[in-house]
């Protein structure tokens, strides 16, 4: 077997969920699917903190020799550095320096970094500000170069990681040179997503959330501070419309608004990736993400 064969291996794939959306899950489960139907694990498993099947019992389902645990969050922090690492096993308490790897009876388990930090994560932004202008190009798709883009994410002032890794696409995009202009925008910090009609200095802007599922931030939350009204976005979310029209004009300006990276469907490239740095970096003794 080669060092890079994955059919003795399970892969975990670990969502936050929520018991009041159900749209919550839908990525975790999207791109287990895909990664099943690929092939390339003995076993792919779901579980979740806030709805069954839950993390704490989902390793009892797993076979496997090896065993990759890849959470589907966006930044390091509060639950994949605490919550999800106590309910495997890996640390009781807080311990930032935990090791990554630890033997369970007769398997060896592997806990990735969380696939929102990983650089790769880049072309999945890209990807959905190219689409969703490719796909309204009303009165006319405007070239990237003549675009203001804007990674949103939540940001919160409990925790300076949650912003980090957004700011960090922001760098990586930037570096690229491919749009006027790039900014991070945010809804619980400095600068708002509100903001960033004066912060364009072109015409027309392209919204992305940096958020993994399409829940009632990016449906309905995010489309309210980019100024449409909330009895409309509701009125919308109520007979199953886009909450946003794309593109929408507003203070002058042309905004085109995208979905949620998180159900993209490069992610499961990234799953993979952050599988296979954790294996590679565990060949060489090391434990760090």
């Amino acid at each position: 077997m080669g060092s890079d064969d994955l059919s003795d291996a399970a892969l975990v794939l670990i969502g936050h969920g929520s018991t009041l959306n159900a749209d919550s899950a839908a990525p975790t489960y999207q791109h287990a699917d895909e990664l099943r139907r690929r092939g390339i694990f003995g076993q792919v498993l779901e579980a979740f903190w806030k709805q069954e099947p839950g993390i704490a019992g989902v390793l009892r389902g797993a076979f496997a020799p090896r065993v990759f645990i890849v959470p589907l969050f966006i930044s390091e922090g509060y639950f994949t550095e605490e919550v999800v690492p106590r309910e495997l096993g890996f640390c009781k308490s807080r311990e930032p320096d935990f090791s990554r790897v630890r033997h369970h009876g007769n398997q060896v388990l592997h806990y990735c970094g969380p696939v929102g930090t990983h650089e790769s994560m880049t072309n999945v932004v890209l990807a959905r500000a190219r689409e969703v202008v490719e796909q309204h190009p009303f009165p006319r798709a405007p070239k990237p170069e003549d675009l203001a883009l804007f990674v949103a994410g939540h940001g919160t002032g409990n925790n300076e990681n949650s912003r980090k890794a957004i700011e960090r696409q922001v760098e990586l995009i930037r570096s690229q040179g491919i749009y006027q202009e790039v900014h991070a925008v945010f809804m619980e910090e400095e600068p708002r997503i509100a903001d960033c009609y004066a912060m364009a200095q072109g015409q027309n802007l392209v919204v992305v959330p940096f958020f993994i599922s399409d829940g009632l931030h990016s449906y309905e939350d995010i489309p309210v501070m980019l100024g449409e009204s909330e009895h409309v976005v509701r009125e919308r979310m109520k007979s199953g419309q886009p909450t946003w029209r794309n593109p929408t004009e507003m203070q002058g300006k042309l905004l085109w608004y995208a979905s949620s990276v998180g159900n993209e469907p490069h992610m499961p490239d990234v799953i993979l990736e952050r599988v296979r740095q954790a294996a590679g970096i565990n060949r060489n003794t090391a434990t760090q993400p």
